[in-house]
């Protein structure tokens, strides 16, 4: 299928997509919504079809890289849902201690992109895990709408603690230095819960994450850099007042907004994806992990 561009859809019906993969609209109101939009053979099945992820563009860094050794574990998390499975990477030829990466999915589970970013962060000389979050369920579908399924009926506080135990079996592991996190839409709101819960976590790094109550500010420890798209009010609605509390608890915080961008820029499998912005935003955040990892 020919790649597209945000650019190549009406802003509303962009719109539409993102309260479709949020859960506020479902595919039904997503196409009597975006029909009034069609053009030609372009309909709303069309589109929906355009804007759905093609996971063979996410792919820079190949399953069988020789600079980089990958397997599956498992970890108990006893308070959430049990034994829960997850995508490791690290250098092949790693040796001692590495700073240690912990990277949190979206919400439909472990995903082909996600998995790519946990092998690039190896290829950049980390330790990298990602949990999945619907192992419980029989883990990642395969399919995008079937994922997020299943994670709108999961309990979310056991959820919260399975991916909070993630953070624990990572740090326990022998080749764990410094931990720090990266996640994205959802896994950017649980970077932003393990700052409050970890005081021993090393960096933070949200991608428009939804934020945690401003009470809950004074306990972060770690320093946070925030990344956000411009076009995205449903996280960016609370961030003046998440800033305000970081500003007042004197926390180390980076925040980015980036231009012309809508949420998920980062994620190189769908149309929203922005270049320019998904770069760089990972130059700095490998910047960040090697400042305050390496240290």
């Amino acid at each position: 299928m020919e790649r597209k561009k945000a650019s190549d859809f009406p802003p509303e019906v962009m719109k539409l997509f993102d309260g479709y993969v949020h859960g506020r609209i479902d595919r039904r109101e997503f196409l009597d919504r975006a029909a009034k939009f069609a053009v030609g053979a372009f309909t709303a099945s069309a589109m929906l079809e355009a804007l759905k992820p093609n996971f063979a563009w996410a792919q820079q860094v190949a399953r069988d890289d020789p600079r980089i050794r990958t397997q599956y574990l498992e970890y108990d998390s006893p308070q959430g849902h049990g034994r829960i499975r997850g995508y490791h990477a690290a250098p092949a030829n790693a040796k001692g201690k590495l700073p240690a990466v912990l990277v949190i999915h979206e919400n439909r589970g472990l995903n082909p992109y996600i998995e790519d970013v946990v092998r690039r962060l190896a290829t950049a000389n980390f330790v990298a895990f990602a949990p999945d979050a619907l192992t419980p369920v029989g883990g990642y579908p395969g399919d995008e709408d079937k994922g997020r399924a299943l994670f709108a009926a999961q309990d979310a506080k056991k959820r919260e603690e399975d991916l909070y135990q993630a953070a624990q079996f990572l740090k326990s592991r022998p080749e764990a230095g410094k931990i720090g996190v990266v996640g994205f839409c959802f896994g950017g709101y649980i970077c932003n819960m393990l700052a409050v819960r970890m005081p021993d976590l090393a960096a933070a790094v949200p991608y428009y994450g939804r934020q945690v109550p401003a009470s809950e500010v004074p306990k972060i420890k770690a320093p946070l850099l925030l990344q956000f798209a411009s076009d995205d009010e449903g996280v960016n609605k609370t961030w003046p007042a998440y800033e305000a509390a970081l500003k007042e608890n004197k926390i180390n915080y980076t925040a980015h907004i980036y231009p012309n961008t809508l949420h998920g820029f980062h994620n190189d499998t769908t149309p929203r994806y922005d270049e320019a912005a998904a770069k760089l935003s990972w130059q700095r955040t490998l910047e960040f992990f090697n400042k305050h990892l390496r240290s």
